[in-house]
């Protein structure tokens, strides 16, 4: 159920050396960066898609009655809209204790956008760091029926606050970015008609 990444993640270190570290958010790290950063900027990730499949027994939920949180899928010809931050290593640290349910730490090329969602012509593409949370650890729920999905969310309540809080919230970030998701907004539709 619990899986403590926080020691593995420290260990996973894409980036030594580096004075700065690009980290993309696409879940809760676009609309609560509860952290130091030098920089934020509208990014996008490819070949991946958000999901509503790992569990949260730590923050949105329970051991009892975990919540649902968002990690990454494959998906080919995918797009992931998210956030990118510049941040120093040191920030790494606290991040690995917010991600430790069952997220590590993986490398990517992320893209960063224009003012009008547009890839910029300058510097398009640069290595980043994501916290991913795959099907091989014991926290990963996987795929279920949207209205499953949705009911588990609106019940589910955990030290961090509600679970359906923390959807609607990156519902809320991802319409401010001009950024359509299907899976995040037809989550969050159900939620309202509750």
């Amino acid at each position: 159920m619990l899986l403590d990444t926080t020691v593995l993640n420290q260990q996973r270190n894409f980036f030594d050396g580096h004075e700065d570290i690009w980290l993309f958010g696409y879940g809760s790290l676009i609309w609560k960066a509860d952290f130091e950063y030098l920089e934020r900027r509208p990014a996008y990730i490819t070949g991946w898609a958000r999901r509503f499949w790992q569990g949260s027994h730590d923050h949105r939920g329970t051991p009892e009655a975990p919540g649902r949180v968002a990690t990454l899928i494959c998906a080919q010809g995918a797009l992931c809209h998210g956030m990118a931050y510049r941040i120093t290593p040191d920030v790494l640290a606290p991040l690995d204790v917010r991600e430790k349910n069952g997220y590590l730490r993986e490398k990517v090329p992320l893209t960063f956008l224009g003012e009008r969602g547009e890839a910029q012509k300058s510097k398009t593409q640069t290595e980043g760091l994501i916290y991913l949370a795959t099907e091989d650890n014991p926290a990963f729920l996987g795929d279920a029926p949207l209205e499953d999905i949705a009911h588990q969310i609106a019940h589910a309540h955990g030290p961090s606050g509600s679970n359906k809080a923390y959807l609607l919230n990156l519902a809320q970030a991802l319409r401010d970015l001009c950024i359509d998701d299907e899976h995040v907004f037809s989550l969050a539709d159900r939620m309202h008609k509750r």
